[in-house]
């Protein structure tokens, strides 16, 4: 099947492949992590309509639906649909132009794409679009132990065998994106100070709670904590 959208990262995301990177007791305490967070970026927001662009992972959508939001997944390709429950709504649509009005989403959450995407602005840009009041995404900071990702990508490589390169964001960068589109950023939720790929290689949740819990203490994760879960408010 050709697939003429500009972006479609979240076609690999959206595989059983994929979700093997979060399999176990570490894979799930990950999962646990990020769930955390996203629940703390959405915190006081009023349950309405939620858009979960390249949400065919399913991480997100199950947690937005607990929270009551009427929740749609988008994907660049129908087999996005693969991992989502039957229950989820899901459609088809070029994610640097979603096929919705202005503003016709309370909020628009997309995790796992936007460090793959080449056009990352433009995606910024059609989020801040279609949200009328909140817009959370994630993305791996330059400013934390992923500046040695490139270093030691063959050593991950080996070790997760199905990783891919990425994109690193500065927060400046990323305010600013969102600046443009009447978009405040009003906190980050860093989720990890040790690389993710230590602790899919330690198998051991309680060594990682332990690990990350020093970091959360001594301030470490606040400073370089990646990835980041980024909360941004429509000011305009």
């Amino acid at each position: 099947m050709t697939n003429d959208f500009p972006e479609t990262a979240d076609i690999h995301s959206s595989t059983d492949e994929y979700a093997t990177r979060f399999a176990g007791p570490s894979g799930q305490w990950m999962l646990d992590v990020q769930e955390r967070e996203l629940r703390k970026a959405l915190k006081g927001q009023a349950p309405g309509k939620a858009i979960d662009v390249g949400g065919g992972h399913a991480q997100t959508a199950p947690v937005l639906q607990s929270l009551g939001f009427e929740t749609l997944v988008t994907g660049s390709d129908q087999s996005c649909q693969h991992r989502l429950s039957s229950d989820t709504p899901f459609e088809i649509a070029n994610h640097l132009q979603l096929p919705h009005e202005d503003r016709s989403m309370t909020v628009a959450v997309c995790f796992r794409l936007l460090t793959h995407c080449e056009r990352w602005e433009e995606l910024v840009s059609e989020l801040c679009r279609v949200a009328d009041d909140r817009v959370v995404i994630d993305y791996p900071a330059r400013i934390s132990v992923n500046v040695l990702a490139e270093v030691l990508f063959s050593f991950k490589k080996k070790f997760e065998k199905n990783t891919r390169t990425y994109a690193l964001f500065s927060h400046k960068d990323v305010r600013e994106a969102f600046a443009k589109h009447g978009f405040t950023l009003t906190k980050r939720h860093p989720q990890f100070f040790w690389p993710m790929v230590l602790h899919r290689m330690l198998k051991t949740p309680k060594i990682s709670r332990f690990l990350e819990g020093i970091a959360r203490i001594t301030g470490l994760t606040t400073l370089f904590g990646s990835p980041v879960v980024l909360e941004a408010q429509r000011t305009l």
